[in-house]
């Protein structure tokens, strides 16, 4: 890379501007970069919203995970912390001191970094397009960092999508999912789940919304039909 920056890596690695030979070592070069950076982002407009999407694609979710809680500046977390209900334009709107970044141009409403609720909306909360419309759609939550749960939903033109997932005190996994009518999706649960899979407190093959399954590498595949479910993964 002529410019070594976050942002550089997670544009050229988004858009697929690299041949597919050199993806995963400069998905690791990004991964360093962050990490030698304290767990901090650099990126600023241009970056921001494809980071946490990159690093997931190419397997670097837990360090996600990482960055979307980070408490100290730069991250999301900071303005949080400073009281702040919207995400600011400048990741340092408001100092520590109480100072502004600048009197005259200091949005605290601002799309740019919030573009982070994408990588909440697919990676955490697991809700992701298949098909144009959300005809079918595909429910993949992927649990990490501190969190116990997540829950998000989704008003389609079919009707609300939802999925949420949170962690039990026996170490289980429960994820309730609504699939709108006349549409399907496809539900991926978490790698390395291999523990028994209930659905309302019933085996997989009673359940009639099931329409197939199937199991590869330890990541189990259902293509349920719409209705509303509450599994539970040991």
């Amino acid at each position: 890379m002529a410019s070594p920056t976050q942002t550089a890596y997670a544009v050229v690695l988004m858009f697929d501007l690299l041949e597919e030979k050199d993806r995963p070592r400069t998905a690791a070069m990004l991964a360093d970069h962050v990490k030698e950076n304290g767990t901090h982002l650099t990126t600023g407009f241009v970056g921001t919203p494809y980071l946490c999407l990159v690093l997931s694609r190419f397997g670097y979710t837990d360090l996600a995970y990482e960055l979307v809680l980070q408490k100290e500046y730069p991250s999301w977390l900071y303005s949080v912390l400073q009281g702040a209900t919207t995400i600011w334009e400048h990741w340092d709107g408001i100092k520590p001191d109480g100072s502004f970044w600048s009197d005259n141009m200091n949005s605290y409403n601002h799309y740019a970094y919030g573009a982070v609720g994408d990588w909440l909306y697919r990676i955490a909360g697991g809700i992701e397009l298949i098909e144009p419309g959300y005809k079918k759609i595909r429910i993949q939550p992927q649990p990490g960092g501190q969190l116990t749960w997540a829950e998000a939903s989704y008003s389609s033109v079919y009707g609300p999508i939802r999925s949420a997932w949170s962690k039990l005190a026996d170490g289980s996994l429960e994820l309730k999912i609504t699939v709108p009518a006349n549409t399907t999706a496809e539900l991926v649960l978490p790698s390395g789940q291999r523990g028994r899979i209930l659905e309302s407190g019933e085996a997989l093959d009673h359940v009639s919304g099931v329409l197939s399954a199937e199991e590869n590498a330890g990541v189990r595949k259902l293509t349920i039909g719409s209705g509303n479910y509450r599994f539970t993964i040991a």
